[in-house]
């Protein structure tokens, strides 16, 4: 255990110091401050407009002319953030022949790789929280009042999501750290993999869907509900879309969750902003799938890393 708090504190003290955290912490707190302003400029000309319940909660979900809401920008550079800081966590000491001499100390291999992980784990949730945090601050100056508790509940809730979904992107980036030897060959890998769940898989889930739920010139209400079924049911296995309900139905108290399935089943849709409790129940897969998958990812890479030779 001691030598896992070596590992931690030794890569936090790296991260910390490094050229590519300050780079990345200036672009996001740039991007986050931006769609906060536009956000707050645009609610204080309609406060009197709309109610001031949930005002808080919608400068993270505003979009501006020309910003896209902060929460849209995290479910698009949020795996960036995990894969700069994972993809050479392991191969880059490979490379320097750095790990042999590491592991020839009293250190146990998986104190070694459970460090790593679990600084790049805090150094990830410490960015994310402060500009979460600015952004509060940001919204109280321009505003002129504070958040709601319930407010603060629903961003600690969001902020959360956001840790364990760069968590899974972090745990992707080690793992490609460890099954492919360069570097390069790791960044590419992972930043393919968020291409494909970002993009190319909407396209995937349309094809699947047509092919398996054909859609005919008079199609029953059963034929629409089943290619629906096949096409959200193809769009869970990408993080990005789960992340995405998951914010939506956080930072947004009338988002009721059921969509056209739970509609033409006959469902009760609550009437008015469901509660924090009511929220929780509508994402609560999508928080499980999200926690199961960086959990899959860092159990791999622990299996693996584990087996590995190592020479010297």
């Amino acid at each position: 255990m001691g030598g896992l708090w070596v590992v931690l504190w030794k890569e936090l003290n790296d991260n910390f110091s490094s050229k590519r955290f300050l780079i990345m912490f200036l672009i996001i707190c740039f991007v986050g401050m931006a769609s906060c302003y536009v956000s707050a400029q645009g609610l204080k000309g309609s406060l009197e407009e709309f109610p001031t319940e949930y005002v808080f909660l919608r400068l993270f979900v505003l979009t501006g002319e020309s910003l896209p809401s902060f929460a849209v920008f995290l479910a698009f550079f949020a795996p960036l953030l995990g894969v700069i800081f994972g993809f050479d966590a392991v191969n880059s000491e490979f490379s320097q022949r750095t790990v042999s001499r590491v592991l020839s100390q009293p250190l146990h291999r998986d104190a070694w790789i459970n460090g790593k992980f679990l600084a790049g784990f805090i150094t990830l949730a410490i960015l994310l929280t402060s500009i979460v945090l600015l952004i509060i601050g940001i919204g109280i100056s321009m505003l002129g009042f504070p958040p709601e508790l319930g407010e603060l509940a629903r961003i600690g809730i969001f902020l959360g999501v956001s840790i364990v979904y760069v968590g899974f992107w972090l745990a992707l980036g080690v793992l490609f750290s460890i099954l492919l030897d360069r570097t390069v060959s790791s960044a590419l890998a992972s930043i393919a993999v968020w291409v494909f769940f970002t993009f190319f898989i909407y396209m995937l889930a349309g094809i699947l869907a047509d092919r398996l739920a054909p859609l005919g010139p008079k199609a029953t209400v059963e034929a629409w509900l089943k290619h629906v079924q096949v096409r959200d049911a193809v769009l869970k296995f990408s993080p990005t879309t789960v992340f995405n309900e998951a914010v939506t139905a956080i930072l947004m108290p009338t988002y009721k969750g059921l969509g056209i399935m739970a509609l033409f089943a006959g469902e009760e849709i609550p009437q008015g902003p469901l509660s924090i409790g009511q929220s929780l129940l509508v994402v609560w897969p999508q928080l499980t799938i999200l926690v199961a998958m960086a959990l899959i990812c860092f159990t791999i890479s622990y299996a693996v890393f584990m087996k590995r030779e190592i020479r010297s």
